[in-house]
C-alpha cells in the first residue's frame, strides 16, 4: 500500500460548504470506498464559502476542481471566471419548497402574503425560488422571504415562524425530525435550476483531463451507490462521518429524497442537458442576475461524462 499511496496524485477539491454534509454524500462515499484511489487520485476536500467562491478559486488556479450548483458557471463566466461544469449529479434541481402541511398550501401561488425562509439572498437556491415565484405569477413583494442561514432556514420553519422554506433535501428531513408535518410543493412548479455539479477550470480540462475525468468517474460511482441502495449508502456515510453514527435512518430518508427528486431521470449519469442550461441562462440574463450572455459551449462540457459511461460499461 505504501508504494501505491506514494504514486497517488494529490488533488484539492473545493466544496461550497463543510464536507460532512449529507448533500456531499456522493463525494464522501467515493472517497471512503477508495474510488478516487482506483483512479490514481488522493482527493483532499476543502470547504469554500459557497459555490460562487468555489468557482472563483478554481478560476484563479487555487484548485483544479470543485463543487457548486450547475447554474454557477452562468453567474461567474459572465465576470470572466474561466470555469465549466463537467458533470451534474442528477436531472432534478436541488431546490425544494417545503410547506407546513397543516396550512394546506398546495401551490406556490398560495404563498401570497405568507412568510417563508431561505438560507441567504445570494445562494443559488434563492435564485431558484425567485424564478419559481415568477413562474407562479408572484414577486418577492408578494411573499415575505427571510434569509435565516443554513440552520435557521429549517429551524424557523419547524418552529412555525414561517409557513414554508426553500432549501435542500437535508433541511426537509431536519424539519420533519423536529416534529414538523411537511408537505412538498410539486417539483413541476419549481424552476428548473440544476443539481450539484463538478466544476473545473478551462486550464485543468485542457492540461489535466485524466485528473478531471478520474474525479468525474469516481464521484458518479458514489452517486450510483446511493441510488442503488440508500440504506447501505447511509451506513457507509456514517462510517466515513462518525458524527452520523446512529443517525442512519435519517440519512436514508435524506438519500431517498435525493434519489427521487434530484439524482433521478438522467439517461446518462452526470449528463449536462444543454437545453436545461439554456433556459436557466435565459432567466439569469432576463432578471439581470448576470449582465451578459455567455456562449453556451463555454459553460459546460460532457466529454468526461461520455468517457465515464464507456468506462463503466
Amino acid at each position: 500500500m505504501g508504494t501505491q499511496a506514494a504514486e497517488l496524485q494529490k488533488v484539492t477539491y473545493l466544496l461550497p460548504a463543510p464536507p460532512n454534509s449529507p448533500a456531499f454524500a456522493p463525494w464522501i462515499i467515493a472517497q471512503h470506498k477508495g474510488y478516487y484511489g482506483e483512479k490514481g487520485l488522493q482527493v483532499n476536500f476543502v470547504a469554500g464559502k459557497g459555490g460562487v467562491d468555489v468557482a472563483k478559486q478554481i478560476g484563479a488556479g487555487n484548485a483544479l476542481v470543485g463543487g457548486a450548483i450547475g447554474d454557477t458557471p452562468i453567474v461567474v463566466r459572465a465576470n470572466g471566471v474561466p470555469v465549466k461544469a463537467v458533470a451534474v449529479l442528477g436531472a432534478g434541481g436541488v431546490t425544494m419548497v417545503a410547506t407546513d402541511a397543516d396550512q394546506n398550501i398546495d401551490s406556490l401561488a398560495a404563498l401570497k402574503g405568507k412568510t417563508m425562509t431561505v438560507m441567504s439572498y445570494s445562494d443559488t437556491t434563492y435564485y431558484a425560488l425567485l424564478a419559481s415565484l415568477k413562474k407562479a405569477g408572484l414577486t418577492t413583494n408578494d411573499v415575505n422571504v427571510q434569509a435565516a442561514g443554513p440552520a435557521g432556514v429549517w429551524q424557523l420553519f419547524s418552529a412555525k415562524k414561517a409557513v414554508a422554506m426553500a432549501g435542500v433535501p437535508d433541511w426537509v428531513v431536519n424539519a420533519e425530525e423536529a416534529g414538523m408535518n411537511v408537505s412538498l410543493i410539486p417539483q413541476t412548479e419549481i424552476f428548473e435550476s440544476m443539481a450539484q455539479a463538478i466544476l473545473a477550470s478551462d486550464k485543468a480540462i485542457e492540461s489535466q483531463p485524466e485528473v478531471v475525468g478520474g474525479v468525474v468517474q469516481a464521484t458518479l460511482r458514489g452517486m450510483r451507490d446511493i441510488m442503488q441502495d440508500p440504506a447501505a449508502a447511509a451506513a457507509t456515510f456514517a462510517e466515513a462521518v462518525p458524527s452520523y453514527k446512529g443517525k442512519e435512518a435519517s440519512l436514508e430518508k435524506i438519500f431517498n429524497l435525493y434519489r427521487e427528486h434530484v439524482y433521478a431521470n438522467q439517461a446518462t449519469p452526470g449528463y449536462i442537458d444543454p437545453q436545461r442550461l439554456e433556459s436557466v441562462r435565459q432567466f439569469y440574463v432576463s432578471e439581470g442576475i448576470v449582465n451578459r450572455e455567455t456562449p453556451l459551449d463555454e459553460l459546460y462540457t460532457n466529454q468526461f461524462v461520455e468517457a465515464a459511461q464507456v468506462a463503466n460499461k
